[in-house]
């Protein structure tokens, strides 16, 4: 604060030693706080913050517009890849869709965000690979036919209708844990065992071939919103892919 006392000192010295007269007392006000603000604005371009800070700053800014929001740090992981495939210019349509497999599938753990608004559009349930567990998804594979959910980064691509109706496509980024997404039919699509009902009967949401099946009613709405390019996340904390994933690790790029 000192330095930028200073600072305006200095320079309205120059200013009225080079002006013809001394300027009013409105008009000194009105070039203080124009030089106070650029100098405000420098300091903030100054100041670097780190990756997990400026995310936990926009964490908190969806947190407190919204009800529910993914953990912070299945968010953090999300964002890491949201922001590559940013860069790569892979993604046009700016939502971010989190899946969390750390909970369990009798909880909401579906979330699209509105990354440009920090609003959250959908939070609902979504089922895991048949093979990947009964309540908890445990197991996890890239492999055709596997019957188990795969773990990443996706890019969402086209829709189409199938023996599940409209059904979209999500291309997987990464090669070692979902690049067979399309050729293993892994889409998103509506299912009647993943709502509220079955939930409440069964004390989990039934199971899929490997797709994140959403409930039926409000599947059409969700695959319209993030069709077209926009990012899927699949989470889990799992050493393997922690470890593995160019995404979430730099030095694996």
């Amino acid at each position: 604060m000192t330095r930028r006392l200073m600072a305006v000192a200095v320079i309205l010295m120059f200013s009225t030693a080079f002006s013809g007269s001394t300027p009013s007392t409105e008009i000194h006000l009105t070039k203080d706080e124009n030089l106070l603000a650029e100098l405000d604005h420098f300091e903030i371009e100054k100041t670097e913050l780190s990756f997990e800070e400026k995310v936990g700053m926009l964490y908190d800014t969806f947190k407190d517009r919204n009800e529910s929001m993914p953990k912070v740090e299945a968010f953090q992981n999300a964002m890491k890849g949201y922001y590559k495939l940013e860069d790569e210019g892979r993604v046009k349509n700016k939502l971010l869709t989190i899946i969390d497999f750390d909970l369990s599938s009798k909880k909401k753990r579906f979330w699209v965000l509105d990354m440009k608004n920090q609003d959250v559009l959908f939070n609902t349930y979504t089922a895991h690979g048949k093979n990947s567990g009964m309540e908890f998804a445990k197991s996890f594979s890239n492999a055709v036919n596997s019957h188990k959910s795969s773990l990443g980064f996706y890019v969402t691509g086209e829709t189409y209708y199938g023996k599940n109706g409209l059904s979209l496509f999500i291309d997987g980024m990464e090669k070692n844990f979902n690049s067979n997404a399309r050729k293993r039919y892994v889409v998103i699509h509506g299912s009647d065992y993943v709502n509220e009902s079955f939930v409440t009967s069964r004390g989990r949401a039934g199971r899929s071939y490997g797709c994140p099946a959403v409930p039926r009613v409000i599947s059409k709405k969700i695959i319209n919103t993030i069709k077209g390019n926009s990012v899927v996340f699949i989470n889990k904390s799992y050493e393997d892919y922690l470890d593995g994933s160019s995404y979430l690790n730099s030095k694996k790029a």
